[in-house]
């Protein structure tokens, strides 16, 4: 059966080597309490502190606070990412205690590399699905993580990972259910595909967790008067090493 492999940092540098084998053999890499209650508390005061800056993507299905990628390119505003990508970063640095940087340093540690933004892209951002919304009563979409490796250039061969920091889980449900289906049977998700074997990734304050963006996942329906909070980033392997966006 498909699990996820819990670690605890500091202390489990895997190497970029190991996370990519590791991943083979585990749906996710699960670290326990990477953020304190204390740091999660003070950060999702700050987004709900940042809500004028909110954008809302998909008539409101969810919110980001940073601009992201797959939601603009998906509503065919990629112009207006890219000309407001470095505002978006001085915005998060600012109002989230530097936030974009803190991520940065933990993925070098997880990864046991240097971890850098990649050029003229927003970096690491905010999630919030609203309570009582469209993902809290249906769930996520289903889907791969791809449409970063997409444009410009096609990046689809290289290692891709996605990374969630779970700032304020759910009352209840609103973990990440991950298949073992990769990319690209996206073209035709069939029952049976959607038969094959699963897990899913509860996640408790604080914790981040590490995925192949190669692989189907969908965010679980939630419940509860809590919203679903969570830093979420995207990182690629390049030829200038690791890089990471939102």
């Amino acid at each position: 059966m498909p699990d996820a492999l819990i670690l605890s940092l500091p202390g489990s540098t895997l190497g970029q080597t190991a996370v990519t084998l590791l991943l083979r053999h585990h749906l996710a890499i699960h670290y326990r309490a990477v953020f304190s209650e204390q740091q999660c508390s003070a950060l999702s005061a700050a987004v709900y502190a940042a809500r004028a800056f909110w954008n809302a993507d998909f008539d409101g299905a969810h919110f980001s606070l940073g601009r992201s990628w797959y939601a603009h390119w998906a509503e065919r505003r990629a112009r207006l990412y890219f000309q407001q990508a470095q505002a978006s970063n001085q915005l998060l640095e600012q109002c989230l205690f530097g936030m974009p940087s803190q991520i940065c340093a933990l993925m070098s540690q997880a990864l046991g590399a240097p971890v850098q933004l990649r050029a003229g892209w927003c970096g690491p951002g905010i999630h919030i699905f609203p309570a009582a919304g469209w993902c809290a009563q249906h769930g996520g979409d289903i889907h791969f993580d791809t449409e970063g490796l997409l444009y410009p250039t096609p990046l689809v061969h290289t290692t891709a990972l996605t990374m969630i920091v779970m700032l304020q889980p759910p009352e209840q449900g609103g973990g990440l259910k991950l298949w073992q289906v990769r990319y690209p049977q996206q073209r035709n998700l069939s029952s049976a595909i959607l038969a094959a074997e699963h897990l899913t990734v509860s996640y408790q304050t604080g914790d981040l967790v590490i995925i192949d963006a190669y692989t189907l996942h969908q965010i679980q329906p939630f419940e509860g008067q809590r919203d679903r909070i969570s830093i979420t980033a995207h990182l690629a392997h390049t030829s200038k090493g690791w890089v990471i966006w939102f």
